[in-house]
């Protein structure tokens, strides 16, 4: 069984669905998306579409990065769309025809509704942005596992995990003495990243 996490997709259907088909995951292997499915790319809809399709045949978990959180605060928690649109949520909503089609799909809301916080496997812990370092996981504020940046990437966590992240876009995969980092920035023009943690193996596709 291989054990592969997912950077930042962020609408970029094409890029994802030449990184599956590079993976060829078997119905035994674990893919690990660490968030960020939406926004500022061309076909959020479509990248939803194929990962719910994706975790029929192979074993998906989907984590929540800070764009999901965003659309859930909007659509379930009445606030006000500001952050969300300054972070992309337009192209999100063209892909679904507006943001009152998106808020009526109800397969697509209850994905974002049930995506995790963080996921724990052997000695890794997968996570959207990381943790507040020497804090206790039980005691992480979620604001945290799906904002933070320097506090996170500057400092050792001391956790007892390898942290797995996303969310803060690098030239290549970063791996660290307890972290490994692998948004590289695909919607940006880069490349889309999956790692598969135990052998230390990337494939990447070019956005």
């Amino acid at each position: 069984m291989s054990l592969w996490a997912v950077g930042d997709i962020h609408g970029c259907l094409r890029s994802l669905e030449r990184l599956i088909s590079e993976i060829s995951p078997k119905p035994e292997d674990r893919l690990v998306f660490l968030g960020d499915y939406i926004d500022r790319g061309p076909d959020s809809k479509g990248v939803v579409d194929y990962l719910i399709s994706l975790s029929k045949r192979t074993q998906c978990i989907f984590l929540r990065g800070n764009h999901e959180q965003m659309l859930l605060d909007v659509i379930d928690g009445n606030d006000d769309t500001y952050l969300w649109l300054i972070n992309g949520a337009r192209a999100t909503w063209r892909s679904y025809g507006n943001l009152n089609e998106l808020a009526l799909n109800e397969e697509h809301m209850n994905f974002f509704r049930n995506t995790k916080y963080y996921h724990i496997e052997d000695s890794f812990l997968f996570v959207h942005a990381g943790v507040r370092p020497n804090i206790p996981l039980e005691r992480q504020d979620s604001r945290d596992l799906i904002w933070i940046r320097e506090e996170f990437i500057l400092k050792k966590h001391n956790l007892g995990y390898i942290v797995v992240f996303g969310h803060t876009p690098m030239e290549g995969v970063y791996v660290g003495e307890d972290k490994i980092g692998i948004d590289t920035g695909c919607v940006y023009g880069s490349m889309l990243t999956a790692y598969e943690v135990k052998n230390s193996r990337k494939v990447q596709v070019r956005c």
